[in-house]
């Protein structure tokens, strides 16, 4: 039975969920797929190929268990394959939402390979989660036996939850510190709704307070509380930051009003969704309402804004990046859906400057052509001379990516050793930083990356304090 619902690829087309008509998806904050019926996903799930060595398991960062749980989604049992998608991903439901599935797990899928389109894994991975919330398979955090040792998280963000999480199950007390005043860092405040709604968060960050997890929100360590003092109050620190420093532009015109970062823009979007008063919002200075818009650069933040300027009723909507599609570092898949809503991708340009004095009215723009490979085998982008040109705006938003504080000098932690890039130095495996007791997780480690690898940083760096506790507890019962 179990051959006759499985290797359906040759006879079933791929299936994506359908998604709303992008005239009507520009229009609010939902996201844009509707669900799997079962019987949809159960028949995705069996164009799985089993095949002997697994390459959507192998680039999948949590090595998760996929053609185990394509294969019980496809026999229909499905309680059976959320429990194995959960058991190495703490936020399976998220990471069916947001990761590029195109880059990683379906990216490398076999069949793909082959030619028959790639399985919908992420999509399945969904449905089986958000069925499992429905159903009550998704059980509270309840330790076995409370345990005494603390540790202190400071971080909201998924690299922080994920620990928290693997901590809390094994009985250790958490308490997760964080500048915002609600968790889940850029879960909450940097992706917009259309791609991962709101609730679906704050139902995990609920489960955490729940289990036992102790929030303490609206805290900025290094000025309402010193990171001497956590780490004086707690057995074990993870440090879980993440990189929020906009990398800033160097040309004229740059201070202008209009010309916004990136993150300031999204988390006014997202406090708004919540119900929040955003004074800059509500003036007009992060608002896209009515306005020309261009957003320069070419990773998932320029996606985010983009597609969220759109549904913010933008005028027009340009994305400047300076190399072409194919060397595009955002996912493809956004790009499309991004170009269905009515975003204008102009390749192969790049900011000189801002035009417009106090108030941006324009972009100068320098066209580019690809050159020689760069040291990452890209090709470099090169100036054409004399043919710049304006591109008219009211509003400029720069994604060009994110940087890490200075957290060493922040904190006075002189000791905390950092790369040359700012990011903390870490053990690859255990993520210990320099500090005793000290670990490092996600984005302030690897510098501005994917949400699946902090999750799995924050679940590999609980294993680990969790034997550093044991070896504390060993040497003091000698």
């Amino acid at each position: 039975m179990a051959k006759e619902r499985m290797l359906r690829f040759v006879n079933v087309a791929r299936e994506m969920p359908e998604k709303r008509p992008p005239n009507l998806r520009a229009q609010d904050f939902h996201e844009i797929y509707r669900d799997y019926a079962a019987e949809k996903a159960e028949e995705q799930a069996g164009r799985c190929s089993q095949c002997g060595v697994p390459y959507c398991q192998s680039h999948c960062p949590l090595h998760n268990n996929i053609p185990d749980w394509l294969r019980m989604t496809a026999e229909g049992r499905l309680q059976e394959a959320y429990e194995l998608s959960q058991a190495t991903n703490t936020f399976p439901e998220i990471c069916g939402r947001i990761c590029p599935q195109d880059r990683l797990c379906e990216g490398n899928c076999v069949i793909e390979q082959s030619g028959h389109g790639t399985v919908t894994i992420g999509s399945v991975e969904k449905y089986l989660t958000d069925l499992a919330w429905e159903e009550g398979w998704v059980k509270p955090i309840k330790a076995a036996t409370e345990r005494s040792e603390s540790v202190g998280i400071i971080g909201a963000g998924p690299g922080g939850l994920a620990a928290a999480d693997v901590l809390r199950r094994q009985g250790v007390q958490v308490t997760v510190y964080d500048s915002y005043d609600r968790a889940g860092g850029l879960l909450t405040y940097g992706i917009p709704g259309f791609k991962l709604e709101k609730s679906v968060v704050m139902q995990r960050i609920e489960q955490l307070e729940t289990g036992g997890v102790k929030f303490v929100l609206n805290c900025r360590v290094g000025e309402d509380i010193s990171f001497d003092a956590i780490r004086g109050k707690h057995d074990a620190v993870v440090i879980a930051t993440g990189v929020y420093k906009a990398r800033d532009l160097v040309v004229p015109g740059v201070g202008a009003t209009g010309v916004v970062a990136a993150l300031d823009f999204l988390t006014a979007s997202n406090r708004k969704s919540f119900g929040d008063e955003v004074e800059d919002y509500d003036n007009g200075k992060l608002s896209a309402q009515g306005k020309r818009v261009v957003v320069i650069g070419g990773g998932d933040t320029a996606m985010d804004c983009v597609r969220t300027a759109i549904r913010e009723g933008a005028t027009s909507v340009k994305c400047l990046y300076r190399r072409d599609r194919a060397n595009m570092p955002g996912s493809q898949r956004e790009t499309q859906n991004a170009e269905e809503e009515g975003v204008e991708f102009v390749w192969l340009t790049a900011p000189k400057g801002f035009a417009g004095g106090d108030a941006v009215s324009g972009v100068m723009v320098q066209k580019m052509r690809l050159g020689a490979p760069d040291a990452s085998g890209r090709q470099s982008p090169e100036i054409i001379e004399g043919a710049d040109y304006v591109e008219p705006c009211d509003l400029a938003i720069m994604a060009l990516g994110f940087e890490p504080e200075e957290l060493p000098s922040l904190w006075d932690q002189p000791e905390l050793k950092v790369t040359r890039w700012g990011t903390i130095r870490a053990d690859f495996q255990t993520h210990a930083t320099s500090l005793p007791g000290v670990y490092a997780v996600g984005d302030i480690v690897r510098g501005a990356s994917l949400v699946v690898w902090a999750i799995r940083d924050g679940r590999e760096a609980a294993e680990s304090i969790l034997d550093y506790l044991a070896q504390g507890a060993a040497v003091a019962a000698q």
